[in-house]
């Protein structure tokens, strides 16, 4: 192997290492979010644990995160505005960075 082979396979290795580090945040942000969300429909605990991991699925639908904003926003209508989730989901995004950054080390 050259050099530039292994810069190569090195580079793909972080891409990979990046996107599933994504992934794994994303989806503990949205689990945090679905059971906040949860607990203001009042869900009991395995109803809750259910709910979160639909939110996890929404978030699988297209890229970004409106489709989760747009689950959020029906479901919880008239209990929380828009801009509330949105705050959430920044707060629960730090959150669960701090979270997965930390089993990272």
């Amino acid at each position: 192997m050259t050099t530039f082979d292994d810069r190569e396979k090195a580079f793909e290795n972080k891409f990979a290492h990046d996107a599933e580090l994504k992934f794994k945040i994303e989806a503990r942000r949205d689990s945090l979010l679905g059971l906040w969300a949860a607990e203001r429909l009042g869900l009991t605990k395995d109803k809750a644990e259910d709910y979160a991991r639909s939110v996890i699925t929404a978030d699988l639908e297209q890229p970004g995160d409106q489709d989760v904003l747009e689950k959020l926003s029906k479901d919880l209508s008239g209990l929380v505005d828009q801009s509330a989730i949105k705050d959430k989901m920044a707060e629960f995004l730090e959150q669960a960075t701090a979270e997965i950054a930390g089993l990272e080390r």
